[in-house]
């Protein structure tokens, strides 16, 4: 049984909503009539539809992220969900990856969704019906992360403050955690592989 969801009049704004993961989140929402806000450091390879905004920034600095949300709010004249899906991380040797790009990673998986929420809070709070907060977490988050230490590293910080947030901003703010292994995306390959190897990886979900 499909189930129908109507979201007309609501208002949501998916970070790194440009491709992959983030782009398919934001397609869902206007699938059911939401007003999508997408956010990236970069516009889009592909064209966004029409009646998608963009909003360009760099969230890893807390300003840029605090003025982005600002400006999903303005779009509508209110926030009802923001979903901090941008992030990610190349495989690197844990021994040899320099800090400034350890520093980044860290940024953008864990203080971008944490700046992003702040200031989604701000506007949330306010509202009568409150809002809804998701972040994007990964099965990294629990497991070993060879290559990704880091990006590991800030998930597992991810959901300890995305459970620390439910708690102290339960009523009128909802914070939760989608937790994902394997998504097909065009970077998937850069760590299940192609053909046998990813089939295999496939087998065991």
């Amino acid at each position: 049984m499909a189930l129908e969801i109507d979201l007309t009049g609501r208002s949501v704004l998916i970070t790194g909503g440009t491709k992959g993961v983030g782009r398919g989140i934001a397609q869902r929402f206007s699938d059911a009539g939401a007003t999508v806000i997408v956010c990236a450091r970069r516009e889009a390879e592909t064209p966004l539809p029409a009646e998608w905004h963009f909003i360009p920034a760099d969230l890893r600095d807390g300003e840029a992220a605090y003025a982005a949300v600002d400006a999903a709010f303005a779009v509508a004249g209110r926030l009802d969900c923001v979903v901090n899906n941008a992030g990610g991380s190349p495989p690197a040797g844990t021994a040899e990856a320099p800090p400034k790009f350890t520093q980044r990673i860290v940024e953008l998986n864990l203080l971008a969704p944490y700046y992003v929420a702040q200031r989604a809070h701000h506007h949330m709070v306010n509202q009568a019906d409150g809002g809804s907060i998701i972040n994007i977490g990964s099965v990294v988050a629990n497991r070993p992360s060879p290559t990704t230490a880091a990006y590991g590293a800030a998930k597992a910080g991810l959901l300890q403050l995305s459970t620390t947030l439910a708690m102290e901003w339960a009523q009128p703010v909802r914070v939760n955690t989608i937790t994902v292994g394997l998504i097909l995306t065009e970077q998937a390959a850069l760590f299940y592989g192609d053909g046998a190897e990813r089939e295999r990886i496939e087998s065991e979900i």
